[in-house]
């Protein structure tokens, strides 16, 4: 697979995943916003608010992402060991959230109902002083709760395809069926495993996504993260760290099998059309 084909793959996964669960998303993010917040957002009512800036970052956040997964995994002497995994996953992310971030904070700021529209946040962003700052507000919260969630998922999707690629190899070669190329993980495959590994990943991640959740929707003009932390712990107590948690791990869990199924579909369709299978090779 060459870097068009992660581009493409990774624009229509992230594309998909956050369309379809955009609603969720909203609910996550209202839930986090802080006490009695829900109901102020918008509760149930306008949870396509800020879907704009979603459509806009979507494809060339996924699409930085799966190329520099891709292209470290396969720079590395053991591109299919767990640490290599984390690795790739961990940079990806990186470059993922230069623009992620952003549309992430446009998009919050739209789903907490603090502005009618993307547009009208991101209007009010660049009208308003320290637009760089405001713009990447929670950088380093939102990589700090990326980084571990991809360094759980990822390993733990490619251990599961491994995993599946070797019953597939070993059902093959007890019926003397000719192996010629590495057994293929279907895109059905893929999802159910990107399925479980994200819910997992997703669950272990949220106190960490709470966090990011506050500190981009503050007003102020910084959000140090300890005080932050000291704050809600004793305004609130524990638990409020794990606010939103269902919907999390659902819009993951639902996520994961849309995010990761529809990425392996045009991995093999791409590979299907030039005899490579779900063989990756971006280094040509």
């Amino acid at each position: 697979m060459d870097y068009s084909t992660a581009l493409l793959a990774g624009a229509v996964a992230g594309t998909s995943v956050d369309l379809s669960l955009f609603p969720l998303d909203t609910l996550k993010t209202r839930l986090q916003a802080g006490p009695g917040q829900f109901w102020a957002s918008g509760g149930f009512s306008g949870i396509y608010r800020g879907v704009g800036s979603a459509v806009v970052g979507s494809a060339p956040g996924a699409s930085l992402f799966f190329v520099t997964y891709e292209g470290v995994k396969h720079a590395l002497d053991r591109p299919n060991s767990a640490s290599a995994h984390m690795l790739a996953a961990s940079l990806g992310e990186i470059a993922a959230c230069a623009v992620r971030v952003p549309t992430e904070v446009v998009k919050q700021r739209a789903q907490a109902g603090h502005y009618a529209s993307s547009a009208q946040a991101l209007g009010a962003i660049l009208r308003g002083p320290s637009v760089f700052r405001n713009l990447y507000r929670g950088w380093g919260a939102t990589v700090m709760r990326e980084v571990p969630f991809t360094v759980v998922q990822f390993p733990l999707w490619e251990a599961m395809k491994e995993w599946r690629r070797r019953q597939k190899a070993s059902a093959a070669s007890a019926g003397k069926a000719a192996m010629t190329e590495k057994a293929e993980v279907s895109a059905f495959e893929s999802a159910a495993f990107g399925s479980l590994a994200g819910g997992i990943a997703a669950a272990a991640t949220t106190p960490l996504d709470v966090l990011k959740t506050r500190i981009m929707l503050s007003k102020a003009e910084r959000q140090p993260l300890v005080p932050l932390v000291r704050s809600i712990l004793a305004e609130q107590g524990p638990s409020a760290f794990f606010a939103g948690l269902g919907p999390r791990v659902m819009w993951i869990s639902i996520g994961g099998a849309i995010f990761l199924g529809s990425y392996q579909w045009v991995v093999n369709f791409v590979g299907a059309r030039r005899g490579t299978g779900d063989k990756v090779d971006i280094a040509k």
